[in-house]
């Protein structure tokens, strides 16, 4: 048993089932991010486990304990909000120190406590700044420092940097994983920013109607995605669709609409012959290939290090809008040193070890 374990947990609203039996364990010291588009269940569960809803059935366990029917306040769990949630009255070493108070420490240690807090947030002598003064980055950190410093058995985040703006959030992404490598503490953080998920986790939990559809290494989950669905929503994929020849072992070959010659790559799950499925290859493993398959550049976007194509694979069908990133060195002629025009029919292909075999999924 993990420091954290679901016991088919289901959760009810009315006659809407939000959250489908739901097992799972979670590592002491593990960082585990529940990703996924909004209504997929992420926040349910995290809700559940803070103890601020009730399971209509199952058991949460921490650390082996029953905490199913234990209030939140008794839970020793330290969450951290989107908005932040800071005391707007209270100086930022008084945001830090509250739940410390509301616990009864002694003066002495709180003190000691909310310093090393903010230390660890990069905020050392700011104990004293109105939260009103601070930056966006420092609010959040803030927060993050409140909910470490009642040193909690759980760590919950629910999508705590949607509100920051994109380098920032970015800024915030690593230190939080630089922390959390220096302290771990057992998390679970809600996000549907697949970067996010990819730079922080230990073990990514993608879900979908209620239920985690799976769970892994980010490595796992970007290489080898169960299905359409999970291929979508972790990194950019060229998905093109077509029906299922056979299927021999964890290989299996598909024709593909626009394409001549069938495709090998590796089986996803509930694979079916005669079915429809998708071929997925990822950007960066399509190259120029001369000899290849002609495609037709629909769009050019220069990126600095790299070049994005989008390109039009012609066949009998009309063929299927396929993306291209490389450096810019694989498709540029070498006689102008120019780029790949939008109009220019390039030659293009892949690796067979780099191609899945999904079942379509769409919701």
């Amino acid at each position: 048993m993990g420091a954290l374990r679901f016991a088919g947990i289901t959760k009810f609203f009315g006659v809407v089932r939000a959250l489908e039996p739901l097992d799972l364990d979670v590592a002491e010291g593990e960082f585990l991010t529940l990703l996924g588009p909004s209504g997929s269940g992420k926040t349910t569960v995290l809700n559940i486990c803070a103890g601020y809803l009730a399971p209509t059935d199952g058991r949460l366990f921490v650390n082996g304990k029953d905490v199913t029917d234990i209030p939140p306040r008794s839970r020793n769990m330290g969450m951290v909000f989107q908005n932040y949630a800071l005391f707007p009255h209270m100086n930022v070493g008084e945001n830090v120190a509250y739940g410390l108070k509301a616990k009864q420490r002694p003066a002495d240690e709180i003190k000691r406590r909310v310093d090393e807090a903010l230390k660890k947030v990069q905020l050392s002598g700011l104990n004293l700044r109105a939260v009103g003064d601070l930056s966006g980055g420092q609010q959040q950190r803030v927060a993050l420092a409140r909910a470490m410093v009642i040193e909690p058995d759980i760590l919950l985040m629910d999508e705590p940097l949607g509100a920051l703006d994109r380098q920032l959030r970015k800024d915030v992404q690593l230190e939080i994983r630089r922390m959390h490598v220096a302290n771990p503490k057992t998390t679970i953080y809600v996000t549907h920013d697949q970067e996010e998920a990819l730079v922080m986790s230990d073990r990514i939990a993608v879900m979908r109607n209620g239920r985690i559809v799976q769970i892994g290494s980010a490595r796992d989950l970007y290489q080898r995605p169960a299905d359409s669905f999970v291929a979508r929503f972790l990194g950019e994929s060229n998905l093109l669709p077509g029906r299922v020849l056979s299927i021999a072992g964890y290989n299996a070959e598909i024709a593909v609409d626009g394409l001549e010659s069938p495709v090998t790559g590796k089986a996803g799950n509930s694979l079916a012959v005669g079915k429809s499925a998708s071929m997925l290859v990822r950007p960066e493993h399509v190259r120029h290939r001369p000899g290849g398959i002609p495609a037709r550049v629909v769009e050019a976007i220069y990126l600095g290090e790299l070049t994005a194509l989008r390109l039009q694979i012609a066949g009998p069908s009309g063929g299927r809008l396929a993306i291209a990133e490389s450096p810019p060195i694989e498709l540029w002629s070498r006689q102008n040193n120019w780029a790949a025009s939008v109009d220019d029919v390039v030659e293009i292909g892949w690796d067979s070890e780099s191609v899945s075999v999904l079942p379509d999924v769409t919701t």
